[in-house]
């Protein structure tokens, strides 16, 4: 067996599709095919099973796929640390996060990186959810991945970064705006716009609606926090979100941010294979990040009461 056939079995594990992965290597399904046949006539198990909407792998292909995702991110993660070494201070920082992370928590710290590192890139892809971000990083198409913190995922150091309160977002006009809190039974019925079902932090907001007996109704469904909160000062309804440092402050006057203390906050920060052995540019990345926005830098605070009407 070769890298290749390993590689290529492992997007096929993951695309559910050969297909799929033959587009994305642009070549032919049939040679996609051939290096997981090759995999699995030297092992003598089947390791993918065809089925009507694409493929699945076996027991035997799923142990494969583990050990395949661990050993090829760490063979990954040598070879750029070898090549960081030899092009001295150039390189790159590979990150994956959400659409609107960097505009929150990385935009000062991207400049302070840039100062210091000028011959560095930082290549940033976007993921769709934390489990998306994650799967990245396992599969080491990243170096550093930065999301909701929530269970521990095998094979992923977590390290926190900054707390999230949650507030309830609306217009400066609504009857709740001159709120200095609000309580779980505030939320009862309410009408809310909801976070995408996939994500962290909706998992964690449901989990506490629910154990504090809350069944509010979400009539509104959005694909990430600015979104809800847009829509929240747009005067289309509530959104409970956590206090995002952007939309704090007199940039958004028709904005209201209602504190709900009785959640407790998210957690975000960052995630990457292993601290240790993360090569310097990258520990430098996410280290400049966390002294921007982490415990020593200004506490992220819902807007004091009427300061959007001001």
């Amino acid at each position: 067996m070769t890298l290749d056939d390993l590689r290529v079995f492992s997007a096929v594990c993951r695309a559910g599709s050969l297909s799929a992965v033959a587009r994305d290597l642009a070549c032919s399904q049939s040679a996609v095919s051939q290096h997981v046949k090759r995999l699995e006539r030297e092992l003598g198990l089947t390791l993918i099973e065809r089925h009507p909407r694409g493929v699945v792998p076996t027991k035997a292909g799923r142990h494969l796929q583990t050990a395949v995702a661990t050993g090829l991110g760490g063979i990954d993660h040598a070879l750029r640390t070898i090549a960081e070494f030899a092009r001295g201070e150039g390189g790159s920082v590979r990150i994956t996060t959400g659409a609107t992370s960097i505009r929150h928590f990385m935009s000062a710290a991207v400049v302070d990186f840039r100062e210091r590192f000028p011959l560095v890139s930082l290549e940033f892809q976007t993921g769709v959810s934390s489990r998306n971000c994650l799967e990245a990083l396992t599969a080491g198409h990243v170096d550093l991945a930065w999301i909701t913190l929530g269970t521990p995922v095998r094979g992923i150091e977590q390290r926190p970064v900054a707390d999230l309160p949650w507030v309830l977002a609306m217009a400066a006009g609504d009857p709740l705006a001159d709120r200095e809190r609000l309580e779980p039974a505030d939320l009862q019925d309410a009408r809310l716009i909801g976070l995408p079902q996939n994500s962290v932090s909706r998992s964690q907001l449901d989990d506490w609606l629910g154990k504090s007996g809350i069944r509010p109704v979400f009539d509104t469904s959005v694909t990430d926090w600015d979104t809800a909160i847009l829509l929240a000062e747009l005067g289309l309804g509530h959104a409970v979100v956590p206090a995002l440092p952007e939309w704090q402050g007199p940039g958004h006057p028709g904005l209201r941010l209602v504190p709900l203390p009785e959640l407790p906050g998210l957690t975000v920060g960052w995630a990457a294979r292993e601290w240790d052995t993360l090569y310097p540019l990258a520990r430098a990345f996410a280290d400049t990040v966390a002294a921007h926005c982490g415990p020593g830098a200004p506490q992220l605070r819902p807007s004091p009461p009427g300061a959007a009407r001001r």
